[in-house]
């Protein structure tokens, strides 16, 4: 079984986990202080790091190579789960996202695509299917966002939407121009997706 997931791994205790390593860009190195030793990301190649949490936790996580501007900001979270939580998660991530049941729900569902989100997310089970940006299909149920840098609440997720760049320079999405109304439907429906 393998998850693409956005800066949170969620793993079972006391089994061997693998993760695929690969960059896009320049030398990173992934680093688990707690769990394992570093592993480098070199662009072209693929490595993957093997370890095995013990007990259940959060574990931090952090690029240890300097990579640039925002190196202090790739940090991420492996949550270390009881494997009957584990599998009841792990079944839930399988899902496709449950199709929005109120209006603004909808209407944030539709915006998503017409106003070009979808061409960079997925969000699995509707027509969202980028591959350029985080899957979105469960990200009501993440702990954080932006790269790991704020927690995910209703405050965070409509500051990020309405400006990446100001809570995050440098990140890969743009600055949309959506108008309060389509800001207000799009954040709804992503709250939703869980």
């Amino acid at each position: 079984m393998s998850f693409i997931t956005a800066n949170e791994i969620r793993i079972p205790v006391e089994q061997p986990v693998k993760v695929q390593l690969e960059s896009a860009d320049v030398i990173h190195s992934f680093w688990i202080p707690s769990l394992t030793g570093k592993m480098d990301l070199i662009t072209g190649q693929q490595n993957e790091i093997q370890f095995t949490a013990k007990t259940p936790g959060v574990y931090r996580g952090q690029c240890a190579e300097f990579c640039g501007l925002q190196h202090a900001h790739m940090a991420f979270a492996v949550i270390a789960l009881p494997q009957d939580e584990f599998k009841r998660w792990r079944d839930h991530e399988n899902q496709s996202a449950v199709s929005p049941s109120d209006p603004l729900a909808k209407q944030g569902e539709q915006l998503f695509r017409a106003r070009g989100c979808a061409l960079c997310h997925a969000i699995r089970g509707t027509l969202a299917g980028g591959q350029l940006g985080p899957d979105l299909t469960h990200i009501g149920s993440r702990t954080t966002i932006a790269a790991g840098t704020l927690p995910l609440n209703s405050a965070t997720l409509g500051a990020w939407l309405a400006d990446p760049q100001h809570i995050k320079p440098g990140n890969l999405m743009p600055q949309m121009p959506l108008q309060s109304d389509e800001l207000i439907a799009i954040h709804h429906y992503l709250e939703q997706l869980k």
